[in-house]
């Protein structure tokens, strides 16, 4: 791409000409004019206007593009369609850097905007598993769990969920080991890989349906942040786990009213069959937990409960520690990344009580009722190891249905390099 504009940073104000605007052309650049306490969401703004206009290659230039102005301004300018660019300024250290996040969030972005038709959960499971091998070479070992094989593994809930489509479930087991055979587990990271929801017998109307190709946000956002923290010197021991299924209606499918006996002894009913993530989180937090390790993160597009909480720009997280939840917003404010706590106390875990099984997957009512996402994440905690400091992040601000001020349409990739940071802590 040869043709591409300079976008530079200024504090002056533009001409009396311009009025109000805070993008201005001239002479083959575009200045963005900073005058507001939030110059960062400034910049990302400005980035999608400039898109907006029909360019599609530009040169940051100047002195005031640090590493996390250059990053939302690439956010804001992406697109779920290829041929645009963004050239990077600074130093070599800056732009190997900004390289690395570009190379994993395009990743992620793929695999998040692709068709279900062409994304299937085993699809799924081998892309994620191939890329990082690629990456971390001989340091990065897999295998695929699927189809009935998962009952044999026990892994209940991502087998249930998955037996509707013609298409099998899987579960990839992915270990990267730069320290050798015996070392221990630092973190296990967990992802929830819906790669379509239909909501099941619960099903969803149209409208709600038509985006749930972004339900393995969760899986393409801790894939994509374990391959950013090798590409920047990971040493030290991580496990990730993916939940690989498709949420589909058959004569196979799960119904409401079954229960599913865990491999931990918890039985759960299923009050909705759109409550589907949890149930096959379930089974990647209790593999994360036999790994013995310190740190357990898990991130998937949970539920819509955590959107009307914390909007489409944070994403929602919780964690039993209030220390777990000051380091992860403070390594996401690093990064120039948004994250908000929702509560979670030990009693969010009874929140959905069933007559016939240790607990419901949901409550028997629309979005699960008051506390959703609390709710949700206390379920999860049925199945996180007591020993161990754990993180879910519930990705409220992983896909835009449809252009906003701030981001394209599709996937944002939002979380990514919070996650990456708390890894290379």
């Amino acid at each position: 791409m040869s043709q591409v504009m300079q976008v530079i940073l200024t504090r002056e104000t533009p001409a009396a000409h311009w009025g109000k605007a805070d993008v201005t052309y001239g002479a083959g650049q575009a200045l963005i004019h900073l005058n507001g306490d939030d110059e960062l969401r400034q910049i990302q703004m400005a980035a999608r206007k400039i898109r907006s206009q029909g360019i599609n290659g530009v040169q940051l230039e100047g002195l005031q593009w640090d590493i996390n102005r250059q990053w939302v301004f690439a956010q804001g300018f992406a697109t779920a369609k290829p041929g645009y660019e963004v050239r990077w300024c600074g130093d070599a250290a800056m732009q190997a850097e900004l390289t690395h996040r570009a190379e994993s969030a395009s990743f992620a972005r793929q695999l998040i905007n692709e068709t279900p038709e062409n994304l299937s959960p085993v699809t799924l499971a081998t892309q994620a598993g191939e890329w990082l091998a690629a990456i971390g070479g001989s340091r990065v070992n897999f295998r695929i769990i699927e189809g009935d094989a998962l009952l044999e593994a026990q892994w209940i809930g991502l087998h249930a969920v998955g037996r509707g489509s013609e298409r099998p479930a899987a579960m990839l087991e992915l270990d990267y080991n730069p320290l050798g055979e015996d070392a221990p587990v630092s973190v296990a990271l967990v992802g929830k890989g819906i790669t379509f929801d239909s909501g099941g017998y619960s099903i969803k109307a149209s409208e709600g349906m038509l985006g749930m190709k972004c339900d393995m946000g969760g899986a393409a956002t801790v894939t994509a942040a374990l391959g950013l923290a090798i590409k920047s010197g990971l040493n030290k021991r991580v496990k990730l786990f993916l939940c690989c299924a498709e949420n589909l209606i058959s004569g196979r499918a799960y119904k409401l009213g079954d229960i599913l006996t865990y491999k931990n002894g918890v039985t759960v009913e299923v009050v909705n069959t759109d409550a589907e993530g949890r149930l096959v989180l379930a089974d990647g937090l209790q593999a994360a937990s036999a790994t013995g390790a310190a740190f357990i993160i898990d991130a998937a597009t949970l539920t819509g409960a955590a959107v009307m909480a914390v909007g489409g720009n944070y994403n929602a997280i919780f964690s039993p520690k209030a220390d777990t939840l000051q380091l992860a917003q403070r390594k996401a404010a690093a990064v120039a990344e948004r994250v908000w706590p929702l509560p979670l106390d030990p009693w969010h875990k009874d929140m959905c009580p069933s007559a016939y099984a240790d607990t419901a997957n949901s409550r028997a009512m629309k979005g699960g009722g008051a506390g959703g996402a609390s709710n949700a994440a206390g379920f999860l905690w049925r199945f996180v190891s007591p020993t161990a400091d754990w993180l879910h992040m519930d990705l409220a601000g992983a896909f835009e249905d449809s252009a906003s001020a701030l981001w394209g349409a599709g996937a944002t990739t939002h979380g990514v390099l919070t996650i990456a940071e708390l890894l290379k802590d």
